[in-house]
């Protein structure tokens, strides 16, 4: 048989590879030839975690009893430190049948779109929004009903419009604040809208919370709304909160039976997490005030030569956005989104993201990520400036 008969599977023909995947291959390329390309793209914090989470993960490493597989549903206690943590900073009670860790909460978008939503079913994806939240939906063959978020409206969903929509196949709608890409932040009246419609219309509503520490001095859980674990589940995720990307470490809440339910898609597809990791998670998510505040400090100041980034790029953007990212228009004479960030990837080798790969409403933005050192974005702001005045 040759190869060329034969083919992937029609779900895998609809969707593209992650636009990351093949932009950091090119910046990669980019810098073997020598080019030294400075990426202000990806959301990866580049700090450490906490000492003490590090020292945990080590000496419990070291432990003869600790490699064999774990629980699906995690070991008892990390549940119940993220159950804690909950109760801690967003004041929602929740009981440990209530959580389920995850191998990172982009994993778990693919968990939980597998639990709701069966061939042809309708999902409520926003523009801009998350990539991987209608590459998930194209991969489960589920239909994509794409809802606008405008920065007229504050990034947030306009209710009146969705009420106009045909909603009677809709099951899952996705949301995400403090929102990636624009730096949108909730608010408790968004929350209880959000709640109330997703009950009224029969929707499970998926939010989307790995953003709350960064920047933002009021983490709000939409699991804090009355009735909210009855038609809600949020995701949530140490990656960005606690520089532990690359530990894919996850977690989602929601009522008994929904996890239940997203356990059987779970169970079936990974085989659980490291103990110690799940044991250093714990005391990650014990981390003090100041490991955090310190963090921010950092972000802060990295902040400030993201802005004149913005500023050389005569881009507009909001100072109030919160999140690891800072967001910003286009000034109308500029072309579109990818054609700009290529132009400035080429000619001052430095990589920020198009708003595009985000979604139509995304396509006259940029989006710079604080996830480099302040050295690096100044020297990315003196070649974006040196490349603008020579233009």
């Amino acid at each position: 048989m040759s190869i060329n008969t034969i083919e992937p599977a029609e779900r895998i023909k609809g969707i593209s590879e992650y636009y990351f995947s093949v932009k950091l291959a090119e910046v990669a390329k980019m810098n073997a030839q020598g080019m030294d390309v400075i990426s202000l793209g990806v959301g990866a914090p580049d700090r450490m975690p906490s000492e003490e989470t590090i020292d945990t993960l080590c000496e419990t490493a070291r432990q003869s009893d600790v490699h064999a597989y774990q629980p699906y549903t995690g070991i008892i206690e990390l549940r119940k430190a993220y159950a804690d943590w909950y109760k801690r900073i967003y004041n929602v009670d929740l009981t440990t049948n209530e959580v389920l860790p995850l191998i990172g909460s982009k994993e778990g978008i693919l968990h939980i779109s597998m639990t709701f939503l069966n061939k042809g079913d309708s999902v409520l994806v926003p523009n801009p929004g998350y990539p991987t939240y209608s590459s998930v939906s194209n991969l489960v063959e589920a239909n994509i009903i794409s809802y606008d978020l405008l920065e007229s409206d504050g990034w947030q969903p306009d209710f009146d419009a969705l009420e106009k929509m045909d909603l009677s196949n809709v099951k899952l709608m996705w949301v995400n604040y403090p929102n990636m890409p624009t730096g949108a932040n909730a608010t408790i009246e968004l929350f209880e809208k959000l709640v109330s419609f997703g009950k009224k219309h029969n929707i499970v509503i998926c939010h989307d919370n790995p953003y709350s520490f960064i920047l933002n001095d009021n983490p709000l859980s939409i699991l804090s709304i009355e009735g909210a674990k009855d038609i809600c589940i949020e995701l949530n995720s140490l990656s960005k909160s606690h520089n532990m990307s690359g530990w894919r470490m996850g977690m989602l809440a929601s009522n008994p039976e929904f996890v239940k339910w997203i356990l059987k898609a779970k169970s079936n597809i990974d085989s659980g997490q490291f103990k110690p990791m799940q044991l250093a998670t714990i005391v990650a998510l014990n981390n003090s005030d100041e490991w955090h505040n310190n963090m921010n400090k950092v972000y802060a100041e990295r902040r400030v030569w993201a802005e004149k980034i913005m500023d050389a790029m005569e881009c507009k953007y909001d100072p109030s956005q919160v999140g690891l990212f800072v967001w910003g228009k286009l000034p109308d004479s500029s072309p579109n989104s990818k054609e700009f960030i290529d132009s400035i990837l080429q000619e001052a080798k430095v990589f920020i993201t198009p708003g595009a790969i985000f979604g139509s409403n995304g396509n006259r933005y940029v989006r710079i990520s604080l996830g480099s050192s302040v050295e690096k974005i100044k020297v990315a702001y003196e070649r974006i400036k040196k490349y603008f005045e020579q233009k």
